[in-house]
């Protein structure tokens, strides 16, 4: 880790300072550059480590979001991949990627934003993206042994086109809120409620529906369909007339 900007203590420390209803006992990891947290995050679990395991870097050189999409991952962001606790058995078991989401927008609240979530897996400021959540449950013998979590966040890193970064929604370039370390921190609590929040699934619909980014019409089947909310599973609900849709998304 020698010549990293981002230290494990500086986060440890910016998470003390944050209030905290269930914190979890987390693990952490920093490196200074890696090709994904995923990979390194999983290589750390088959070593036998047991959630709540954090791992970040300072740099990615192949991170990616869903469908396999790259997401750049420059110095000045927050590249990390998490395990959580989850519930065994998820079919009563919240929306992962609304939980998370749920808990990071949270902690921008905290901060005087008003982040929405693009369903189903991304925080908008303003209808550009600042951060993005890659969720999955991870299963042994028919049963979730945990949730694995990538969370991509632009701090005071340039975003790719379409993008924003918190810096820049404060307004200040090198903000002391929008640094790496305050951010992982921030992000960590943000997690720390959807693990607290698993097995609550209308509290995380609810409060996912309150946050969600509701455009004009999205296109189905070839057709537009207005979006009318979530579904207790997570789902998008669509209605166009009296026909309806609940769009769904695997990971």
């Amino acid at each position: 880790m020698a010549g990293s900007a981002l230290k494990a203590a500086a986060i440890a420390a910016a998470l003390r300072r944050l209030p905290a209803d269930q914190p979890l006992a987390w693990r952490l990891r920093v490196l200074p550059v890696c090709a994904s947290t995923e990979l390194e995050l999983e290589r750390w679990l088959l070593a036998g480590a047991e959630p709540p395991l954090a791992l970040l870097a300072q740099q990615q050189r192949h991170g990616h979001g869903q469908q396999g999409r790259v997401w750049q991952s420059p110095p000045g962001g927050v590249w990390l991949s998490a395990a959580i606790p989850w519930p065994e058995e998820p079919a009563a078991a919240a929306s992962l990627a609304l939980a998370a989401a749920v808990g990071v927008a949270l902690q921008l609240e905290a901060l005087g934003l008003k982040p929405q979530i693009k369903w189903p897996n991304d925080l908008l400021i303003d209808g550009r993206k600042l951060a993005g959540i890659l969720p999955r449950l991870r299963w042994r013998g028919g049963r979730v042994r945990y949730a694995q979590l990538g969370v991509g966040l632009n701090g005071v890193n340039r975003g790719p086109a379409g993008a924003i970064n918190l810096a820049e929604v404060l307004g200040q370039r090198q903000h002391p809120l929008a640094q790496p370390a305050s951010l992982a921190a921030r992000l960590l609590r943000g997690l720390e409620w959807a693990a607290a929040a698993c097995d609550q699934r209308e509290l995380v619909r609810r409060q996912a529906e309150q946050r969600l980014d509701r455009p004009e019409w999205m296109e189905h089947k070839g057709e537009r369909w207005a979006v009318a909310g979530l579904a207790a599973d997570g789902g998008l609900r669509l209605c166009r007339g009296s026909a309806s849709a609940v769009l769904q998304r695997a990971f």
